[in-house]
C-alpha cells in the first residue's frame, strides 16, 4: 500500500475512533438533569371537626357511715349532758335527757358486760371514734315504740377505756342515724369500773 493510500485509511480509522470515544462521554456536567413529569397528588381529605370532650361527672362521695370521718373531732358536741346512777344490777350512764337519752352505757354486773344503746332507727355496726382511733362493733336493731341500736361488750374491752379517756370527745355513728359527738366525761369511766369490780 502506497503512502497516499495509507493516509485516507488512517484518517478514516482515526475519525472512527474519535466518534467512538465521543459516544462514550456522558452529558455535560452543567446540563440540567432530565425531570420526570410530576404526578398529580390527590387532595387531602378534609379533617372532621374535633368533637368536644365530654364534661366529667363528679365522683360521688365515698360510702362510709360519715363522709368526713377523719374530721369527726372538729364537729360541735351534740347538745346534752351525762348523768350517772347506780342500779341494783350494776350502774348506768345516760347522755341527753334522762327521759329520752341519746346514748346509754349500762353495766350488767352478772354478765360483766357493758351494753351501749343508741337511740334511733340505725342498722348494721356501731362505730365508736375516740382520740385513739375508730372501732366497729356489731350491733342489733331493736324495734318497738322507741327503736334503738344495741351493742354489748365485755367489761374488759380496751375500747371502753379509750372512750373513758379519749381527749375531749367520743363519736358514735351508725348507718341510718345521725352521728353523735359526746364529751368524754367521768360517767363513762364510772360505769366501766363498776362492771370490772
Amino acid at each position: 500500500m502506497t503512502g497516499a493510500m495509507r493516509f485516507p485509511f488512517a484518517l478514516a480509522t482515526a475519525s472512527s475512533l474519535i466518534m467512538l470515544l465521543a459516544s462514550c462521554v456522558g452529558p455535560p456536567t452543567n446540563a440540567p438533569a432530565p425531570t420526570r413529569p410530576a404526578r398529580a397528588r390527590p387532595a387531602p381529605a378534609p379533617r372532621p371537626a374535633p368533637t368536644p370532650a365530654p364534661t366529667p361527672t363528679p365522683a360521688p362521695p365515698p360510702a362510709t357511715p360519715v363522709a368526713a370521718a377523719t374530721a369527726w373531732a372538729d364537729r360541735p358536741l351534740t347538745p346534752g349532758n351525762w348523768t350517772y346512777r347506780p342500779e341494783p344490777s350494776g350502774s348506768v350512764a345516760l347522755f341527753g335527757s334522762p327521759a329520752q337519752p341519746l346514748l346509754t352505757l349500762r353495766c350488767d354486773r352478772a354478765s360483766r358486760r357493758v351494753i351501749l344503746t343508741r337511740a334511733g332507727a340505725g342498722q348494721g355496726a356501731m362505730v365508736i371514734r375516740t382520740s385513739y382511733g375508730a372501732v366497729s362493733w356489731p350491733a342489733t336493731a331493736q324495734g318497738g315504740a322507741q327503736p334503738a341500736l344495741v351493742a354489748a361488750r365485755a367489761a374488759s374491752d380496751a375500747v371502753l377505756d379509750q372512750m373513758a379517756y379519749s381527749r375531749g370527745k367520743i363519736g358514735v355513728e351508725a348507718q341510718g342515724a345521725a352521728p353523735l359527738v359526746l364529751p368524754a366525761w367521768a360517767e363513762i369511766a364510772r360505769v366501766v369500773e363498776d362492771c370490772r369490780a
